[in-house]
């Protein structure tokens, strides 16, 4: 399909990594249906990281994508960050708790994770995709050294130019339809909002690399319309939330397959950083704010806190309800069986 390498694909369909949401049961059901699974490691510590990759490989023997979050490390304020915690005060106050005394990153950055490099130098995953940003020379060195294939999302041709002067095999173009964090390298830079398919195209024309086009793609016609703009691929992502092997909870469910699917909104105030979300009680609430909102991914452990507090208590409305623009196409059947459905509605 024109991705560097023996990736063993029968069908040009990456499924997205979905940091909370793939799994190792998705990415082997997405292989086994002809694609490239993918299971997402940046919100995990290197000991559950290492489990990830060691499950995933006793459940296919075919390559699969392991995703990294390089976003720019978070700079600490702690009166910013008390500030934000006395914004949500009341949100937190209905389900009779508090917020958080002080925030903290709940994750670090690639950018600075030498024990995870280490581990996939190691592992050797066939593919290492980034989201938010690159890693420096000697880190995309190591890995290729390791005989990893490096995707990275992008979002504009300044960010394609980019990565390809990094090194990078395959761009990862990011329409402003997708769900999810928006991949920005600079959450706080002017953004031009490029659709799929004018960003895809741009790139496909201006750069050299094969291009995968993501956002908004949910079914074989949206697949085949990506592949005439002359891209390898097409990343789903919101297409495979409701399959069984999703991690996503009833609530995340029930709302992608209900009404609130036509409503997306992009928020700061779950993570930090701008993401495309299913309108909820936290997209709401972040209408209502004015403080300033901390840094990535300081203000998700705020957000985090609140979303537990109040699934304690039976309200679901305020996860992180990650979602494309293409949510009311979304299908519930097993990830392998959708794989292939696509394919059949693929136009030759």
């Amino acid at each position: 399909m024109g991705v560097p390498g023996d990736l063993s694909l029968d069908l040009p369909i990456l499924q997205a990594p979905m940091a909370g949401v793939s799994t190792p049961a998705m990415a082997a059901a997405v292989n086994a249906g002809g694609g490239l699974g993918a299971i997402a490691i940046g919100a995990s510590d290197t000991a559950a990281a290492a489990r990830m990759i060691a499950e995933t490989r006793e459940r296919t023997d075919r390559p699969f994508n392991v995703n990294l979050f390089v976003h720019a490390p978070p700079m600490p304020d702690p009166a910013r960050e008390a500030a934000w915690c006395d914004a949500l005060r009341p949100a937190f106050a209905e389900f009779a708790a508090e917020p958080p005394a002080a925030l903290r990153a709940i994750y670090p950055s690639f950018a600075q994770d030498d024990a995870m490099l280490a581990l996939l130098v190691e592992a050797k995953p066939a593919v290492v995709s980034f989201h938010f940003g690159l890693p420096d020379g000697p880190r995309i060195a190591a890995l290729k050294q390791a005989g990893c294939r490096l995707l990275a999302s992008v979002t504009s041709l300044a960010e394609a130019q980019a990565a390809e002067h990094a090194g990078i095999d395959v761009l990862v173009a990011q329409g402003y339809e997708a769900g999810g964090h928006r991949g920005v390298f600079d959450p706080d830079a002017a953004d031009d909002r490029l659709g799929t398919l004018a960003l895809a195209r741009l790139l496909v024309m201006r750069t050299r690399l094969p291009v995968i086009a993501a956002g908004g793609i949910m079914d074989g016609a949206g697949v085949s319309a990506v592949l005439a703009l002359g891209v390898v691929a097409a990343q789903l992502g919101t297409a495979f939330i409701a399959c069984p092997e999703s991690a996503a909870d009833a609530s995340y469910r029930a709302a992608l397959m209900g009404e609130g699917a036509a409503h997306t909104v992009m928020t700061r105030a779950i993570s930090g950083r701008p993401a495309r979300c299913l309108a909820n009680r936290f997209t709401a609430l972040d209408e209502t704010l004015t403080a300033a909102v901390p840094d990535y991914p300081i203000a998700y452990d705020a957000g985090k806190a609140l979303n537990a507090v109040a699934k304690a208590r039976g309200e679901g409305g305020y996860g992180a309800q990650w979602a494309g623009q293409g949510a009311p196409l979304a299908r519930a059947m097993p990830a392998a069986a959708l794989v292939r459905t696509i394919a059949g509605e693929m136009r030759g």
